[in-house]
């Protein structure tokens, strides 16, 4: 594995190249009473822009809010699967109006969570095609949110990216938090989703995904923290924050053999692909 990342503030920033947080949920309370410091300590580490993540209407709202006070701050817009139950079809129209905006660059976090199953399946699944449609009908990409639900959510990527590719649209997503074997990793690279990685690839029980790492082209692989959540090994049972993405970078870079630089220069290059965010 390579070197740990020094902290020398924003030295740091200005010798590294810059990283991009795709997914990343800074509207949530734990966030409430340092959040700027919070956004200055990724800037102090090279983060250069955060996609933070919307789980409905209000929380997709609040998103805005901050991105509008931030420049470096992106918003993804959705309905997360937990929150399946509560969505109206006459919800989507409301989607759209808040997707319009110029801050917005995905529709998500969409998907199944069976694992939880805060939602009835067949609610998720009816709210899952609303957002699939809609990322289309808005040109933006999807974040697919997937947990124990594979066998129901690859057949539904399957035919809405062949209907959409057989029609001459260019539908795109990325799994996020992808925790599982090779071989689904290569049904969503087959569906040219990319894969996105955080720090959990660093947690002792996550030896499986080391082969996964390696096998992921560099031109479909992205990072994100998903803080609060999931924070690295060093900082497991704390909050997780945008800053420690280059604890990911650096576990990443580690398993493929390459160098730090070069993943964060790969990785946020495929964002800016995916997330059409243009270079400062």
């Amino acid at each position: 594995m390579t070197n740990s990342i020094p902290s020398s503030g924003r030295n740091e920033a200005e010798r590294r190249p810059d990283i991009i947080d795709t997914h990343a949920h800074l509207d949530m309370e734990t966030f409430n009473s340092d959040r700027a410091g919070v956004i200055s300590r990724a800037q102090n580490k090279g983060v250069s822009t955060i996609i933070t993540v919307g789980m409905g209407l209000e929380s997709s709202n609040e998103a805005i809010k901050l991105a509008e006070s931030n420049p470096g701050i992106l918003v993804m817009a959705g309905f997360h699967p937990h929150q399946a139950s509560q969505v109206k079809e006459d919800d989507i129209e409301s989607l759209v109006s808040l997707s319009e905006h110029p801050k917005v660059v995905a529709i998500g976090e969409t998907g199944l969570d069976f694992y939880r199953n805060y939602s009835p399946r067949e609610t998720q699944l009816r709210v899952l095609e609303w957002q699939l449609e809609l990322a289309v009908r808005l040109d933006l990409p999807v974040v697919i949110h997937c947990r124990q639900a594979e066998k129901d959510i690859l057949p539904i990527l399957h035919n809405w990216t062949s209907r959409h590719h057989q029609s001459g649209g260019t539908p795109r997503g990325v799994v996020h938090c992808f925790n599982n074997v090779i071989d689904m990793a290569r049904q969503y690279l087959n569906m040219d989703f990319f894969v996105s990685l955080g720090a959990y690839i660093g947690y002792p029980s996550s030896g499986y995904l080391h082969d996964v790492i390696r096998y992921i082209p560099n031109n479909r692989l992205i990072v994100e923290t998903d803080c609060p959540f999931l924070p690295p090994q060093a900082y497991r049972g704390k909050r997780n924050e945008p800053a420690y993405i280059t604890y990911t970078v650096d576990t990443i870079a580690g398993f493929r053999g390459e160098t730090w630089e070069t993943i964060a220069i790969e990785t946020t290059r495929n964002a800016r692909q995916l997330f059409a965010i243009p270079q400062d």
